[in-house]
Formats: structure tokens, sequence, C-alpha cells
């Protein structure tokens, strides 16, 4: 076990849980199906999809901070980390974000991913048509291209996903005229489970994306860091006041939390 040490904390974690088959069978939250119908309202719902390793701390921290900002209901998404690939994950999202707009009148949903969990996010709505029902997705630590520590990690059909390179990242770095969702993503340059930074960043020419980059802030932290969670507090309030037209005028543009954004 002498490897994990070597790890970032996060990917330790999930090394240990395939090994030690911590994590369950793939299942999405029922909060949003056995509950109480949505209340009728102008609301945007939003889900919240987790990582691999951080499953309900992170979701709940971040339904905690987002609350009162006029957005909901939020909805935890649970996937099975390491039995499916990418992929498969993605298409357990796309049936929770169908059941909740049917739920909430059809209304569009918001998707907000935590590392792996904004690639799962960007991959339904970029390969399985999720840009029907998702105008923006927000992503906070993911690796969007990849990431070095991944070739470090065991080697699980998962985590070589996350490898530069991989079969999946080319996928998604492929022609994608077609997508309509907008994208926000929030990165590090600290971050020590994406290496290097730039590869937190959504660089595609098809995508409507903007870049948010935080100084200072390692992976675990960056989705409760006090202004990361201001800003989509922001873009949320945006959404429910404008339609989902986020950032019309300024497109692939570029910001720091707490910085005037160029």
């Amino acid at each position: 076990m002498a490897w994990l040490a070597r790890l970032p904390f996060g990917l330790a974690v999930e090394g240990m849980g395939q090994l030690t088959g911590w994590l369950g069978r793939s299942q999405v939250s029922r909060s949003a199906v056995d509950g109480e119908p949505a209340r009728a309202d102008s609301r945007v719902p939003v889900l919240l999809v987790h990582g691999l390793a951080d499953r309900d701390w992170v979701v709940s921290c971040l339904e905690q901070g987002l609350g009162g900002c006029g957005a909901g209901p939020f909805v935890p998404v649970t996937y099975n980390g390491f039995s499916p690939d990418v992929r498969t994950a993605a298409q357990v999202l796309g049936e929770q974000v169908e059941l909740t707009a049917g739920r909430c009148e059809g209304r569009p949903v918001v998707l907000i991913g935590y590392s792996l969990g904004g690639l799962v996010a960007r991959y339904y709505v970029q390969r399985l048509g999720g840009d029907a029902y998702v105008p923006l997705v927000v992503t906070l630590a993911t690796p969007h291209g990849g990431t070095a520590t991944a070739l470090l990690a065991p080697p699980h059909p998962l985590l070589r996903q996350l490898r530069p390179g991989s079969e999946i990242l080319t996928e998604l770095a492929g022609p994608a005229a077609g997508c309509q969702s907008r994208f926000v993503a929030f990165y590090s340059d600290l971050d020590e489970a994406v290496v290097p930074a730039a590869r937190g960043r959504i660089d595609h020419p098809d995508l409507k994306a903007r870049n948010v980059l935080v100084p200072g802030v390692g992976h675990l932290t960056l989705p409760l860091h006090q202004p990361v969670i201001d800003e989509v507090r922001a873009l949320l309030t945006a959404v429910g006041q404008t339609g989902f037209d986020v950032f019309p005028a300024d497109r692939d543009r570029q910001g720091r939390t707490g910085h005037a954004e160029t």
C-alpha cells in the first residue's frame, strides 16, 4: 500500500476504494423520485454530481452554500465510480436529469459537477444529447484534459480514462458543433489531483465555455472555497433572471475569483 502515500489524497482514497469494494452498486438519488412532488414555481432545479471519493460531504456542503439564491430543488446524483466507465455514469445521470425535469414541469436543469462528476456531466451534455435539458454545466476541479496523476493510479478502466489522450477524452475533444449548453469551469493552480493545472480548463472550439482560475486552492477545498460558492450563487441567480443566458457577450472568457476578469 506504500504507493497510496505517494498519490494526492483524493486519488489515494479512490484507489483504496477499488481494493476494498467501498463503493456500492450504481444508483441515482431517490430524493427526486420518491419524495413530495416538486413545488410548482419558476426556480431552476440543480443536480449535484459528486466525484469518486467525496460522495455526500461535497454535495451537502454545496447545497448548504448555495441555498437561498433562488434556485432549487437541489438533487444529489449518485453513481458507482468504479464499476462503470464515464459513459455509463453519464447514462445514469441522464436518467436523473429527465426524472427531475419531468417532476419540475419540464423546466431546464443546471448541472454542477465536482472532479470526475464534472466530466460525467460534460459527457452527458456533449455526447448523449443532454443539452436538450441542460443549458448550463458548472464544473469544479474537473480534469477536462485528463491528469498526470492518473498515470500513477491503479490500472482500473475508469482511472485509465482520466489519463491524457485516453479514448474518452479524445472523444470529448472531437467536434461538438451542435452542443447548445454553456459551461463554466473552475480550476486551480494548486490542484494536486489535476496536473498540470491547465487540464482543468475546457478549451474546445465548439463549446461555449468560460474558464475561471481559482488561485492557491487545493482539489479537496475548491468546491468549499467561499469565492467559488459566491460565483456559483451568482450564476444560479443570473440563470433565474435571464433565462440561462449567463454570459451572452463574452464566449470563452477567462477570469479569476476575486479578481477582475480579463
